[in-house]
């Protein structure tokens, strides 16, 4: 089985290329599977979207860095242990991923309380793929979109049920965006198998359709590896 994640800023189109990507492959022969996190109607990631919105006055913004990466982990090892036992992944050719540990490792090394500490970024890794276990992507697609282009993407994604039609903390706070994107040019050119995804040109955004097949050329080459 092939994973493939996709990463970036809130609003870059990740669940939209997801669902092109999904498309392109099942057309192709391929069976699929998609996931995306935090899954907020879980035990841990209803945790995550209480942090992430405020409730109880527990803000995603203000816990320490490994403690909230935890309970980005946990979910997604929640998820894997649910899906293997129910044996969800069998037969499966490719799975998508719509934010995965690169995600966690960012987010939780950027906002205002974690600039000056240590970076946590291999803890991260440690912690998902070596302690839980959980599956390393062949590939990780790092969509890039400016800051102030996919905050309106953000505003356009109507009522969602872990925040209603609000943004969440990570996604009100330009500064942690753009921050998070310098984050993850850095780690993209880096670790092995992430690719960025440059979403606009000339301060544009380019069609779905164009971006889509850019990213099936990275696909194709990794599906061919296998």
């Amino acid at each position: 089985m092939r994973v493939i994640s996709f990463e970036g800023i809130d609003g870059t189109g990740k669940s939209v290329q997801m669902a092109e990507l999904a498309g392109r492959l099942c057309a192709a022969g391929y069976l699929v599977k998609t996931l995306s996190f935090p899954m907020y109607d879980r035990y841990f990631g209803g945790f995550v979207g209480e942090y992430l919105t405020g409730k109880d006055g527990l803000r995603a913004d203000a816990v320490d860095g490994k403690s909230m990466a935890l309970w980005f982990a946990l979910d997604r090892w929640e998820a894997f242990r649910r899906l293997e036992a129910g044996g969800d992944l069998d037969g499966v050719d490719v799975l998508l991923i719509n934010r995965y540990v690169l995600s966690n490792a960012v987010y939780q090394s950027i906002r205002d309380c974690d600039l000056g500490k240590p970076d946590i970024t291999q803890f991260v890794f440690d912690l998902e793929y070596g302690h839980f276990g959980i599956p390393t992507p062949d590939l990780q697609l790092v969509l890039d979109v400016e800051p102030n282009d996919a905050a309106r993407n953000v505003d356009k994604k109507g009522y969602r049920d872990y925040v209603g039609d609000a943004k969440d903390l990570y996604e009100a706070m330009d500064s942690i965006q753009t921050r998070a994107r310098r984050r993850y040019r850095e780690l993209a050119d880096k670790i092995p198998g992430a690719v960025w995804i440059a979403c606009m040109r000339d301060g544009k955004l380019l069609p779905i359709g164009e971006i889509a097949a850019y990213i099936w050329e990275n696909v194709q080459s990794c599906l061919d590896e296998g």
